[in-house]
């Protein structure tokens, strides 16, 4: 049990240590907003010249990259309450389908002797027309013992990986065939990824696992390319550093701020609404090492929106085709109505997160079919007691 007491007193107790933190933060942030504010004397031209010869300065910038022009693109519309917003969304949204999909997992619980995983991933395609009905959807998959027992190609990689990995397959797939599916529709759909297009996390993986994840990106993006339907990978808070890295190589800035993030150092130069100009995703990580045919970062795109009055702006990654296409701006806006509706949060993807979501009730549903399932099939099936008795004080 958790006694409030000792936390307030272990927390004032680091007192200063939280206070110098802080202070160095608020000092860097300071410093780089003064590096955003230079950048928008510069043009597109000039600032690729002096980023030339930096493999990967974490970002570059693109054709929105305008000589004079402010980084934060304001947002003009402003209105006096929530009804007027929601009345504004109601008719962006107006005829243009959405679609989002989410997933979860049941990842194989050590205290039972079987090994099995599971997945759900669920969907939810709203046509915004007012005669056609919104659809929610869920797909599930087990993943039986042989394809989570480490003796397989992903040898020496964990079943916890494996289902993970599953999960972000299905995720991708879904979404790759939905773009396709649609691609002749004479108002394209605009689809939501719940997640970023640049999949740093993997580079700590096994290049079997590696080539995985990078092969579902490059699906989507192909997916998306080929059938011209807008793709969005959304990420509410981010921690990335790319716009930030650029900035630092532009100003000679050697010491990496540990600090500061890219929505930290945005987030007091932006008001609702407000996004940044785009920029080509250059971010630096290890991903590609081994897999340089597979590099495709210069193919996203990275915005950031504001889309709450206090939080840190959002990030989006983007094909770069819809810059290239003159459809940025139109997507980014069906994202702010979404953002409306679901109140700082996309409604699309709130929904489809809801009708994938695996709660802990539903885990020991899940368990004890499981076990019915293992009984009437004379499986071989323990249960550590340290567990169930964990389970009954819980």
């Amino acid at each position: 049990m958790l006694s409030l007491p000792h936390v307030i007193q272990a927390l004032r107790a680091k007192r200063a240590a939280f206070l110098d933190y802080d202070g160095a933060r608020l000092e860097m942030r300071d410093r780089y907003r003064e590096y955003v504010q230079s950048l928008a004397a510069q043009s597109c031209a000039a600032v690729a010249d002096r980023l030339q010869g930096i493999p990967r300065p974490g970002a570059l910038p693109t054709a929105e990259r305008v000589e004079g022009s402010p980084v934060v693109r304001p947002f003009a519309p402003r209105w006096e309450n929530h009804q007027q917003a929601r009345a504004w969304a109601s008719e962006r949204l107006r005829g243009v389908p959405t679609f989002a999909i989410d997933g979860s997992q049941i990842t194989p619980d050590p205290s039972i002797a079987l090994p099995v995983g599971a997945v759900q991933i669920g969907w939810f395609e709203n046509p915004h027309d007012g005669d056609s009905r919104y659809v929610k959807d869920i797909l599930f998959e087990v993943l039986p013992p042989d394809e989570l027992m480490p003796d397989q190609v992903e040898r020496q990689t964990y079943p916890d990986q494996l289902v993970n990995a599953r999960r972000f397959e299905l995720e991708c797939q879904q979404l790759a065939a939905y773009m396709r599916a649609h691609a002749q529709d004479p108002v394209k759909p605009v689809c939501f990824f719940d997640g970023s297009l640049v999949i740093s996390f993997a580079a700590q993986m096994r290049v079997e696992m590696q080539r995985r994840y990078i092969g579902c990106i490059l699906d989507l993006l192909n997916a998306s390319e080929e059938s011209r339907v807008p793709l969005v990978g959304y990420i509410d808070t981010s921690y990335a550093t790319d716009l930030v890295s650029m900035l630092r190589w532009l100003n000679a800035d050697l010491a990496r701020p540990q600090r500061l993030s890219d929505g930290g150092l945005l987030r007091p130069l932006m008001r609702w609404g407000d996004r940044t100009e785009a920029f080509a995703c250059a971010r630096e990580d290890r991903l590609f090492e081994q897999l340089p045919d597979l590099d495709y970062y210069d193919r996203v795109h990275l915005v950031y929106l504001k889309t709450t009055a206090d939080n840190a702006p959002a990030r989006l990654d983007l094909p770069a085709w819809l810059l290239e296409d003159g459809l940025l701006e139109e997507v980014v806006d069906v994202v702010r109505a979404e953002c409306v509706v679901g109140v700082g949060y996309p409604y699309a993807i709130e929904t489809a997160d809801a009708v994938a979501v695996i709660s802990m009730q539903d885990r020991e549903r899940f368990y004890r079919v499981l076990q019915d399932f293992a009984r009437e099939n004379r499986l071989s099936w323990s249960y550590s007691r340290k567990a169930l008795s964990k389970r009954g004080r819980r």
